[in-house]
């Protein structure tokens, strides 16, 4: 697994490192993204900030992506095209991690969920759905 999280890790943005995401683990071949508490991602105090959540999350969908595409061996490029995020419960001082589900993957778009959560999986603090464009890299 070494190799693959070289790779995904490879493919976030500086943005990701920046706010201190990393690649905690992997479930199915899936990345779990995740980041610890600090000045960086806090909003008012004690609490996460919604921006750095809903980051986390789309870091999370991009990753899981990645590892999809490149499990089918697809060569593409994909771009956003819309996200819906649902705040479900304020984050607190704690490591939060977030979790990619490929719902669908066709020719030209995709469709992942995310679920973002802290100490309790089953306690979700935020979700999330994402649709990207697929497009074939050219040469």
């Amino acid at each position: 697994m070494e190799e693959s999280t070289a790779r995904i890790a490879a493919t976030l943005p500086p943005y990701a490192r920046t706010m201190g995401m990393e690649i905690d683990r992997f479930e199915d071949g899936i990345p779990v993204l995740a980041y610890d508490f600090d000045k960086r991602v806090q909003g008012r105090p004690g609490f996460l900030h919604g921006g750095a959540l809903g980051g986390l999350l789309e870091m999370a969908a991009h990753a899981a992506l990645h590892a999809a595409l490149d499990e089918k061996g697809w060569v593409v490029h994909f771009k956003p095209v819309n996200i819906s995020i649902e705040y479900l419960r304020g984050g607190t001082p704690q490591r939060t991690y977030a979790l990619g589900r490929i719902i669908r993957a066709g020719r030209r778009v995709a469709n992942v969920r995310v679920d973002g959560w802290q100490a309790d999986r089953d306690k979700p603090v935020a979700s999330a759905w994402m649709n990207f464009l697929l497009k074939p890299r050219e040469g």
